[in-house]
């Protein structure tokens, strides 16, 4: 309004409409000008203020904030910047509180933990770690192979084999430490990286050994006296008969005790067989023969084709092991011709499973079947499931029991595919 009054001044005092405009916008657009500028300041300052607080988000620090005075649509816009960094900082708290937690079990746990970058060098070690291989100073930056260096021996040749497992480090006075090694590969922000995991098991290891000796102790003598008390009782009932000059019953006194002394020597030797298992002897065995061996020894059904491909592992302990499963499925009550064996090949592994359709067992026997010792059967040893999981984790292998729909058990045997068993 202000430039069309002045436009029409200026006609009427220059007479010409081109001046006019032109008059008017000179004194005009400076003002225009000024005016926006003192209306779009705060706006602009605003902007600034929050382009600042998004780097400083960017940058981790969610401390800022933005204030606005005015009711319009950009109070809804700082409200929603506002409610954003307060979420992040929640989380920021939240992920700081995780972290520290995490880094005190970390710091504190018995367990030696040993991060190492792809040129071998530690970038994160706890406590214990520290202690291990470096007196209680830190390990970050140092190279984990000259850690090893001043290392105990066994600890190299340990971690020089590669792969998880146990080692011994002798102590002064003649005892031994048992320490196991886990280690894994894995990648950390694109670049590879390696976890060494060094558990202390000499205290955990001395009380199992201990609860074992215990059990075996309580086994074995159950067993013996099963077997001696009726011995020496027919002992003594023969030494009466022969007093007393009745010499028929003699061979029956004397028959009952040759049969508990075959059994506890059966028992004895089933024993020593189970601690004295060898290492085994990997050959290449044809499915077929293996299969048609066994077959002669006890009765089965195979279900499914056998495997073309000759496999890899001690034929004579897995025959023991097989033979084991197959007796106990026809003693599980399962009619013969349920006793299955099914063969597969797969990718990584060969499994064997033994299945029946006995009474399969409860979740209490299933949780304890593959324990030393352990037995439901009167006058078992209990070493029958454990002999086989001995061989099969002597192969690389596990074995696993489930009941059947239906009814049964079924026991697989996973061994490794004949490329990795080599």
């Amino acid at each position: 309004m202000a430039a069309a009054l002045l436009a029409l001044l200026f006609d009427r005092w220059l007479h010409s409409l081109p001046l006019s405009l032109g008059a008017t916008l000179l004194l005009i657009a400076p003002l225009a000008l000024f005016v926006a500028r003192l209306r779009t300041a705060p706006m602009l300052a605003l902007f600034r203020a929050m382009a600042g607080t998004v780097q400083a988000y960017r940058d981790g620090d969610f401390s800022s904030g933005l204030h606005w005075r005015r009711h319009d649509e950009l109070a809804e816009l700082v409200a929603a910047h506002n409610a954003l960094g307060d979420r992040l900082r929640e989380q920021r708290q939240a992920l700081v509180q995780r972290e520290l937690l995490l880094d005190t079990m970390v710091q504190n746990t018995p367990v030696a933990m040993v991060l190492c970058d792809g040129a071998r060098r530690v970038v994160y070690s706890n406590l214990a770690a520290r202690k291990l291989l470096n007196d209680g100073r830190r390990l970050e930056g140092r190279a984990f192979d000259a850690l090893l260096a001043a290392g105990p021996q066994p600890l190299r040749d340990a971690i020089a084999q590669g792969g998880d497992g146990l080692f011994a480090v002798p102590r002064e006075d003649d005892e031994e430490d048992t320490w196991h090694l886990s280690r894994r590969l894995f990648r950390l922000n694109g670049r590879p990286h390696e976890l060494f995991l060094l558990r202390h098991l000499t205290a955990e290891l001395r009380r199992q050994e201990v609860r074992t000796w215990k059990k075996v102790i309580r086994v074995i003598s159950h067993e013996l006296n099963n077997s001696l008390a009726p011995i020496a009782s027919l002992a003594h009932s023969g030494a009466e008969l022969v007093r007393r000059g009745r010499h028929e019953r003699l061979e029956e006194a004397f028959g009952t005790i040759e049969d508990r002394a075959r059994h506890l020597e059966g028992f004895i030797r089933g024993y020593a067989h189970f601690a004295k298992l060898p290492a085994p002897r990997v050959e290449a065995v044809d499915w077929t023969r293996f299969v048609a061996r066994l077959r002669s020894q006890i009765a089965f059904d195979v279900a499914g084709p056998l495997p073309a491909a000759p496999a890899h592992f001690d034929p004579a302990q897995l025959e023991q092991a097989l033979i084991n499963l197959l007796r106990n499925a026809h003693e599980s009550g399962s009619p013969a011709e349920a006793v299955i064996l099914r063969i597969r090949r797969l990718p990584a592994q060969v499994t064997i499973e033994v299945a029946d359709r006995g009474g399969g067992m409860s979740e209490a026997v299933l949780a304890n079947a593959l324990l030393p010792f352990y037995s439901t059967k009167r006058g078992g040893t209990g070493l029958g499931l454990a002999l086989v999981r001995e061989i099969a984790e002597a192969h690389g292998g596990r074995l696993a029991l489930a009941n059947r729909h239906g009814g049964g058990l079924a026991v697989t045997l996973a061994l490794p595919a004949p490329e990795t068993a080599r």
